[in-house]
């Protein structure tokens, strides 16, 4: 070949491998990487947290992202860190990136009304876990547990523990979150059912442990004869069970939490908190996820799923840790 038609072919056969590698380029910018069931986009879904300094709501977002991991849908989290404005700001993000479909763990069963609305109106499907807000109807599910169980099985473990007569103190979360209200709803229930059990003292501490630890220090600086203290989560338990414990009156008062976290198990074990009532974070955050992915790819779901809260004591707590 001569010299001339030689570099001529060599010219050709470049601008064929460059229009190949463009080509390959264009496919992968318009999106049409493989998911987890190969051949369909990949899907998206937004999570906004209501806040992850809460050890139990680390357990939601551990399952999330191991359901993630293991059907390649991509996830894209943000915590609300105890703000319904955070939380629906944290939505619009998320319509604005189009996602698939949205997870909502609010914190404020009031503040957070909007994101489901904004959710709605963008048409994006909205799975509501562990917390309610005000307008479930609206939400595409729900996923969690029935709050009024939870609040009525640690208050009956109380009351029977009390013989059905005493002084009790309760810390509550925080005022409107869902959880609070279902809690308070069935503690009350059951002290309907005990006229001889006087509640002596009551305030949030915002599921947090040192705030209860302080309100409990006040407490009993001014009840003498307080019984038995039903916190609404375990993170408050075991602060009051600190204060408890350090005015030498472990003796006395009987705590009592709700979550199971490992260290209020740790702490029935150790024989000091007397119960907590065990809820499935791990087993919301699978199912919300599950039905996350079927609402987005557009499959029938239902409405509510509840996973049952459970009374954990030293007598069944091996089937817990």
């Amino acid at each position: 070949m001569k010299k001339g038609k030689l570099l001529s072919f060599i010219v050709f056969t470049l601008i064929l491998s460059l229009m190949a590698g463009c080509s390959g380029n264009i496919d992968q910018a318009s999106g049409t990487d493989e998911g987890a069931d190969g051949g369909e986009d990949k899907l998206k879904i937004g999570v906004s947290y209501q806040n992850l300094q809460n050890e139990f709501i680390i357990n939601i977002q551990n399952a999330l992202n191991d359901k993630a991991e293991e059907l390649g849908i991509e996830l894209i989290e943000s915590d609300g860190q105890g703000k319904a404005e955070e939380q629906i700001a944290h939505i619009e993000n998320f319509i604005s990136q189009k996602v698939d479909a949205i997870i909502l763990n609010p914190y404020d069963k009031f503040g957070t009304v909007p994101a489901v609305e904004k959710a709605v109106a963008a048409d994006i499907p909205i799975i509501i876990v562990n917390s309610q807000v005000d307008n479930l109807e609206k939400a595409t599910a729900f996923v969690g547990s029935d709050d009024v169980i939870a609040g009525e099985l640690e208050m009956e473990y109380v009351a029977k523990k009390l013989g059905g007569e005493g002084n009790v103190a309760i810390i509550h979360g925080p005022n409107g979150n869902s959880a609070e209200i279902g809690r308070t709803e069935g503690n009350k229930n059951v002290l309907e059912q005990y006229p001889d059990i006087n509640v002596v003292a009551e305030q949030t501490a915002n599921w947090d442990r040192a705030q209860a630890l302080s309100l409990v220090e006040n407490w009993l600086q001014s009840h003498d004869d307080i019984s038995a203290i039903v916190a609404q989560n375990d993170e408050m338990a075991l602060g009051a069970y600190n204060t408890v414990e350090a005015a030498g009156k472990e003796d006395e008062i009987i705590v009592v939490g709700i979550d199971a976290i490992p260290d209020a198990l740790n702490s029935v074990g150790d024989g000091k908190l007397a119960a907590t009532v065990f809820q499935d974070g791990y087993g919301q955050g699978e199912a919300a996820f599950e039905v996350a992915v079927k609402a987005a790819r557009g499959e029938e779901v239902e409405d509510t799923t509840y996973i049952p809260f459970q009374l954990v004591t030293q007598e069944n707590l091996d089937e817990f840790k």
